[in-house]
């Protein structure tokens, strides 16, 4: 039987345990700071010796609840995606997705599969103005939370619904929303992925040590200020505020790459003349001040120095990179009304340096009047301009980028990818992550219609689609690729294995006899779908398989195909048996390994308990190089 075991992986139950894994890095960098398989606290002092701090006393950002929000980033969740393919759109083809629920859970779940994969994520979460703040902060089971509050009353039947300024942890409340949040998505980006973040003065303060502390002081590249209005200004009571800020937050500074934003054409208009390496003009080689000074011989022997007025004249580049130039032929000497010019090739630019002040990038105003255009109404109320969120893509990201949005709002991001998409052949990829946050009774959305943001979100994605793919229709038939304008909708749900739904803090001998009482462990009202999805999701596939109905010697399969563009043939990544009523043969068996899988999955309940049928398995998988798990 431990051979058999060796041979049979099992999918784990939860997402990652972050809390274990940073062990297991001490562990490996120190290893004689580990006594009795824990971490020795002194002896990793003792290490640290000059690098570690030596008093209580420290500058930092503290506020009560702290500790509580740093476990609520480490711990681990059970809970699971359901497929939503009546909400989705393009369910087969896309690469974009949607998911319904609580971002932090959402956040814990995507670290399997996207942990360093999102190059750019825009967020612009509740600015905390009393009003707005609707994410409680139970982190005792994150997903019972969520669940409580999508039936949109606690415990004690009060809606939740905001932060009022007169709750006793105002920032507090705030602070513990935001820091889990951020420590996760933290995780998602890439080595040179950059995360905005949109807020107003209420906590700017805050999230600029907040982001100093979660990404290091020296990642902030820059705060970014919007003018979010042309004109007037929001009521406050001195200054006519006309601005909100961003925060630009890279993983590690030091990889990200120069950002450029292209000059407009009037400036380009210069650079008339071509060669093999692209368009230029001659400029003046000479410069009103520098440290470039020697002297350069003209054609006709004439020594140019000096001035009219006797001044030494400075050149732009040395005297060695001048005359490599000039044999080069990116440098010349000639006769400019009776005098001798040196001028070189000034090269096209890839662009400009963005500024930290954006003037024209839409305002709120230009947000609504989006909103307004495409569903005739207002039902979305400040929303951001998605001409804001394509600027800060366009500078960031690359063709086939992933770009994460966790408060999705009105899907003002996704209209942005889109649209980017379609204006410069890009296959950016987006996720969109909104909590099912109900609109209220008298809104315009929820008159007509919307019972959540979250619906309002998926149908702005589609009217967006509809909009793009019209006004962009010549450049889009020129396209190598379709214009993915769908999305894969994914809700929030506990997981779909009772094997899996116990509490962290039961004993050893009541979960060995919850265990035991188990007599199936999935799920009845569970669909091979909802199964399959959950059982990726925690091998750390992505949410947008391709995933194959197959039928094998008279049972039903689910299978993992990678589809080959050039040939269409496709290989088979994964084949799962998920009906735990019916116990196959190895006959049966035998049969759909013939499909040659990268992996087998199966459930263990399907087994019935014939261990010899799962050692046989075990033996035929081992023989076929098939790699396989049960859940």
């Amino acid at each position: 039987m431990s051979e058999e075991r060796d041979m049979i992986n099992e999918v784990p139950g939860s997402s990652p345990e972050f809390r274990t894994e940073l062990a297991e890095q001490l562990a490996e960098l120190a290893p004689e700071a580990i006594a009795d398989g824990k971490i020795d606290v002194e002896k990793l002092k003792e290490l640290l010796e000059g690098d570690a701090s030596d008093t209580s006393e420290r500058f930092g950002l503290f506020w009560p609840g702290k500790k509580r929000a740093m476990r609520a980033a480490q711990t681990p969740t059970t809970a699971t995606l359901r497929p939503d393919k009546e909400n989705s759109k393009d369910w087969d083809t896309t690469k974009n997705v949607f998911i319904e629920g609580d971002n932090l859970e959402v956040l814990k779940i995507l670290q399997k599969h996207y942990h360093g994969k999102i190059k750019m994520i825009y967020i612009d979460p509740p600015y905390n103005t009393g009003k707005d703040f609707v994410y409680p902060d139970n982190y005792k089971e994150g997903l019972e939370t969520y669940l409580e509050w999508s039936k949109q009353v606690n415990e004690d039947g009060k809606k939740l619904s905001s932060n009022s300024e007169s709750e006793g942890r105002y920032h507090s409340n705030w602070l513990n929303m935001m820091y889990p949040r951020l420590k996760l998505a933290r995780n998602l980006l890439t080595d040179d992925g950059v995360i905005f973040i949109s807020i107003d003065e209420n906590e700017y303060a805050n999230l600029n040590k907040l982001v100093h502390e979660i990404f290091g002081e020296s990642n902030l590249i820059s705060t970014l200020i919007w003018k979010n209005k042309k004109g007037g200004g929001n009521d406050s009571k001195h200054i006519a505020v006309e601005h909100e800020y961003l925060l630009m937050v890279a993983r590690k500074s030091s990889v990200v790459p120069k950002l450029f934003v292209q000059h407009d054409e009037t400036y380009l208009t210069r650079y008339k003349e071509q060669d093999s390496f692209g368009r230029y003009y001659w400029d003046t080689f000479k410069r009103k001040s520098g440290k470039q000074y020697y002297p350069i011989e003209a054609p006709d022997g004439t020594i140019l120095e000096f001035d009219e007025n006797g001044n030494r004249l400075s050149w732009l580049r040395s005297e060695p990179r001048f005359k490599s130039d000039l044999a080069a032929g990116e440098t010349r000497i000639i006769q400019v009304d009776d005098k001798w010019s040196v001028q070189f090739k000034q090269r096209e630019p890839a662009g400009k340096k963005p500024r930290s002040i954006l003037m024209d990038e839409g305002t709120t105003s230009s947000g609504s009047s989006e909103i307004l255009g495409l569903f005739g109404k207002e039902v979305f109320e400040n929303p951001k301009p998605s001409t804001l969120i394509k600027f800060l893509a366009s500078i960031v990201t690359a063709q086939n980028d992933i770009i994460l949005d966790f408060f999705a709002g009105s899907g003002t991001t996704a209209h942005a990818v889109m649209d980017l998409n379609a204006e410069d052949g890009g296959n950016r990829k987006h996720i969109q992550i909104q909590l099912p946050e109900p609109t209220p009774e008298e809104s315009v959305a929820y008159e007509v219609g919307f019972e959540t943001i979250a619906k309002v979100s998926q149908e702005r994605i589609r009217l967006a689609a509809a909009n793009i793919e019209e006004s962009h229709l010549e450049k889009l038939l020129t396209r190598s690729r379709p214009l993915d304008t769908g999305f894969r909708t994914y809700t929030l749900a506990d997981t779909n294995f009772t094997k899996w739904r116990t509490d962290s803090d039961i004993d050893a001998t009541q979960l060995e006899q919850h265990l035991l009482d188990l007599r199936e462990s999935a799920d009845d009202n569970a669909t091979p779908d909802d199964l399959l999805t959950e059982i990726l999701i925690k091998q750390g596939h992505s949410l947008v398989e391709q995933i194959r109905d197959r039928e094998i010697d008279g049972l039903s399969y689910k299978a993992v195909v990678r589809v080959d563009d050039e040939d269409s043939e496709e290989d088979t990544l994964v084949l799962a048996y998920l009906d735990e009523h019916a116990k196959p043969t190895l006959a049966q068996l035998r049969e759909a390994l013939e499909v040659k899988p990268a992996q087998f999955i199966m459930l263990e309940d399907a087994f019935q308990g014939d261990d010899q049928l799962k050692t046989n398995l075990a033996q035929i998988c081992k023989t076929n190089g098939i790699e396989l798990w049960t859940a």
